[in-house]
């Protein structure tokens, strides 16, 4: 069987590759200990299951325009109150998830040969979803000195020929967050440029310390004309497996996506859908999300110590997001656990092989000399899994 070129190009996701197998040797009785999860370990708040179940019970197994208007205005009502943003249902697309709102995005926007920038770390699904469209993935190159961040400069230098340019604030794999004032900055280098812009703001609650969220167009008003939102309920309210996402942007792109859709899935699940609207409506929602963010904040400290303590260890404090991306590559060249360690996924298999810890190679990222680890995870996971580095390290 000969599978299309569009296809052949693309790996596997590693992060699901990852958590994959060390869910198949936790299976075989081995004691894993997996930092590989992008998914909150919580369970989604009992008020949104309950209107799941009632929407179930009352019979909405069917379409549902009237639940999916509902969900899109909630949607609005929720940009306006926490973001600052102005949306009409006409502008918000719900999606299978916030990866099925990219992957139609880039699927209604680019054009074979189109560039779109990534900064560098990036999220594994994004390259790999321009590259199904037809588009060139150009990373953005940063560096654990730069805080893992972009600078004006480099949207003015590279931004000339390029046709999109995806932002990810709180970020996956760094965990690291832009400021207003260096948004307000990347703005003003956008707006001298015909980039359209995505950005990725479905870590926008879980953000630790001093830190607060912004969404770029609430900084910079005079992008909306061609800014993307993306959003979602997976993160912020434990709901991975209920595949709810959304976008926000123009009409005529909604309207675009939304074609599209009508041909692949026509609308999420309608019982979810009043789970969604149960997320974003009940004012028992930011106690629940409160609850999660503070565990995970106490988490990603402790985690961030703990990595900092490790021999030839160093790593960006995370300030949103659930992840942590330590530095490792001083490790390589060694031996360890009878692997020799060359880059970050050999890394990777001597942690496995050598003390039963999976986390994630960071060359599926697009920076080799780091791994990354999820902190979605309870802090004696974290500390066991430590201490095993901790020794096998020394």
């Amino acid at each position: 069987m000969k599978f299309s070129d569009r296809i052949s190009c693309v790996p596997a996701s590693a992060t699901i590759a990852i958590t994959a197998r060390a869910g198949q040797m936790k299976a075989d009785g081995i004691d894993v200990v997996s930092f590989g999860a992008g998914e909150p370990d919580f369970d989604t708040p009992q008020f949104i299951k309950d209107a799941a179940k009632a929407a179930l019970d009352a019979g909405d197994t069917k379409y549902n325009p009237r639940q999916l208007k509902a969900l899109k205005q909630a949607i609005c009502e929720k940009l306006a109150r926490d973001n600052g943003v102005t949306a009409s249902p006409e502008q918000v697309a719900v999606t299978f998830g916030g990866k099925h709102a990219l992957y139609d995005a880039f699927q209604v926007l680019v054009d074979p040969g189109d560039k779109v920038l990534i900064p560098a770390p990036y999220w594994v699904s994004y390259p790999e979803q321009v590259k199904l469209a037809g588009g060139v993935p150009i990373p953005m190159p940063t560096s654990p000195e730069s805080g893992f961040k972009i600078t004006p400069q480099q949207i003015l230098d590279m931004g000339g020929d390029a046709k999109i340019i995806l932002l990810n604030s709180p970020s996956n794999p760094t965990g690291v967050t832009y400021t207003r004032q260096e948004l307000a900055d990347l703005a003003e280098a956008i707006l001298k440029t015909d980039l359209i812009v995505f950005t990725d703001e479905i870590y926008e609650n879980l953000i630790y310390g001093e830190t607060q969220f912004h969404s770029l167009v609430a900084v910079e008003p005079k992008l909306a004309d061609r800014m993307m939102i993306f959003n979602g309920l997976a993160k912020t309210f434990a709901m991975t497996g209920w595949r709810l996402g959304w976008v926000t942007g123009p009409k005529e792109f909604i309207g675009a996506v939304s074609r599209l859709m009508s041909h692949e899935t026509t609308n999420p699940v309608s019982f979810a859908l009043a789970g969604a609207y149960e997320a974003y409506t009940n004012p028992k929602a930011p106690e629940a999300i409160e609850a999660m963010r503070v565990q995970f904040e106490a988490r990603g400290k402790h985690l961030y110590e703990r990595l900092l303590a490790l021999p030839d260890v160093s790593c960006v404090m995370p300030t949103g997001a659930f992840y942590c991306f330590p530095d490792v590559h001083r490790h390589y060249g060694r031996s360890i656990a009878g692997v020799d360690v060359a880059d970050s996924m050999t890394f990777a298999k001597a942690c496995l092989e050598g003390a039963n810890v999976a986390l994630v190679p960071g060359n599926a990222f697009g920076e080799d000399r780091c791994v990354r680890l999820s902190f979605a995870t309870s802090l004696q996971e974290i500390d066991k899994g430590l201490d095993r580095l901790a020794k096998l390290l020394a």
